[in-house]
């Protein structure tokens, strides 16, 4: 499995060589570890039977939705805490000083954050395994002009104190090289805050990791990259100090774990592998059609979701109809769910055309689709394939799966047959599968853009929520 497949940007060869050469090094002292004899830090979690893992609220690391707890860094402690065999108790902060004072001072036995520690503060603690690289962008309202240097920059410009973003400007722009320049650091706002600032225009500029921008661009699309620093930073978990090295021999089998078993790239993709494309058009027109036309048509899509949420079903017929209820394609798919004449009589609808019909019908083909999928295979990836189905037929989608066996891949992960669509548009492969020729790489953008839709109205949704409250 190619650790650096799904990341944004590529984990350098470098940085791939020496983590490999850590594994190997270290799964050599703690490859054979007995959990059920451990010493010290970690044998006091086991006997507690818990683990008390710190990160930050935030769109990477942790949030609720529909009051689940979610997030990448919560999925990764989640994870840690079932190998280890002991429950998770997750504590989320929102100011990074109080995260570490309650690590320092063994309140807290993780930081799982995505906060960018400054180095100074990494030299504090114990380091976990790097899992994750980006790069550091300055962010710029989308109207402003791109820079091609750091000392081009001006205006107001803030900053997360104590981060490495802090100490990039400290190290390149002394406040008093440039009268132009105001940059200042806050413990006021987050990242995210920050970057609405800049969409909103209340700042000029500030400085935030790429997997952060790429994320946050989709909710906030007045905002771009002005510069990439090519300033590459690894993401690590930090430790108590001075503990003995027992709870770092669990981490680091349990990272190389996840990237042996292909979970890591798993999480990888469910997280970020769909927003690394960013139409600034396309995302202005949903955000407006989210305003304008989605009020009509929610009840209906809450009414006949089922067992997936309101959101999934209106996101798919937005990408669907863009929710246009006389929407036609030169195929004769037709409506807000774009179905087929066949398919229409298979779920029992009269109209197409009729908005609630055609929501009722797309929800029961979807839903048959996801229960055609093999019961083997674990969310989000069963309803990815089921998206898939939706678009290019059940068919084609199993022959995509079959050609990533022959090909060394699980067949299982979306992460993996996303990989293999295309080949479906190819004659050597195409010729030797059931189904035949398929437009395989229309179905991957067609799921990636049903994700990014999903994921834009789920952050609405809560928003909305904590606003009525």
């Amino acid at each position: 499995m190619n650790y650096s497949s799904s990341l944004t940007p590529q984990i350098p060869h470098w940085a791939r060589l020496r983590f490999a050469i850590v594994l190997l090094m270290l799964g050599a002292i703690y490859g054979c570890y007995d959990f059920a004899k451990p010493s010290n830090e970690l044998k006091r979690i086991l006997q507690e039977d818990k683990i008390v893992i710190a990160t930050e609220y935030g769109a990477n690391s942790y949030y609720l939705q529909n009051d689940q707890p979610s997030g990448f860094e919560y999925e990764l402690a989640q994870g840690f805490a079932d190998f280890i065999g002991v429950k998770l108790e997750i504590k989320p902060y929102y100011s990074d000083a109080n995260m570490l004072k309650d690590l320092q001072h063994q309140r807290v036995d993780v930081i799982a954050s995505q906060f960018a520690f400054s180095a100074e503060t990494l030299t504090q603690f114990k380091l976990g395994p790097a899992y994750q690289y980006y790069t550091h962008q300055v962010v710029v309202h989308r109207n402003a002009r791109s820079l091609s240097e750091l000392d081009q920059l001006s205006g107001k410009v803030y900053v997360q104190r104590n981060s490495q973003q802090a100490a990039i400007l400290q190290a390149q722009l002394p406040e008093t090289d440039n009268d132009a320049l105001n940059w200042q650091q806050v413990d006021q706002y987050d990242d995210e805050e920050l970057l609405l600032m800049v969409a909103e225009q209340k700042i000029d500029a500030t400085i935030a990791n790429s997997a952060l921008v790429n994320v946050m661009r989709r909710r906030y699309p007045a905002i771009k990259m002005g510069l990439d620093l090519n300033v590459t930073a690894a993401q690590q978990w930090l430790l108590h100090p001075h503990q003995d090295d027992s709870l770092l021999g669990a981490l680091l089998e349990y990272f190389g774990q996840l990237q042996q078993s292909g979970e890591f790239s798993r999480l990888i993709d469910k997280y970020f592998g769909h927003i690394r494309e960013f139409d600034y058009v396309d995302t202005r027109a949903f955000l407006a059609a989210i305003e304008e036309q989605l009020p009509t048509y929610q009840p209906w899509f809450e009414q006949y979701s089922g067992e997936f949420n309101w959101q999934l079903l209106a996101a798919t017929s937005y990408q669907e109809s863009h929710w246009k209820r006389n929407a036609r394609s030169p195929t004769g798919v037709r409506g807000l769910m774009m179905l087929t004449l066949t398919t229409a009589k298979e779920v029992g609808i009269q109209s197409r055309l009729d908005p609630e019909q055609s929501i009722r019908g797309g929800a029961t083909y979807l839903r048959s689709l996801y229960n055609r999928i093999p019961a083997r295979i674990n969310d989000p990836d069963k309803l990815y394939f089921a998206l898939a189905a939706y678009n290019l037929g059940l068919g084609h989608v199993e022959d995509a799966r079959i050609l990533t066996q022959r090909k060394g891949f699980d067949p299982d992960l979306w992460v993996d047959v996303k990989q293999h669509l295309p080949l479906l548009k190819q004659k050597q492969h195409y010729q030797k599968t059931k189904y035949g020729f398929a437009r395989g790489d229309v179905a991957v953008k067609y799921v990636e853009n049903i994700r990014r839709y999903h994921d834009s109205l789920m952050y609405i949704s809560q928003q909305d929520s904590t606003t009525s409250q």
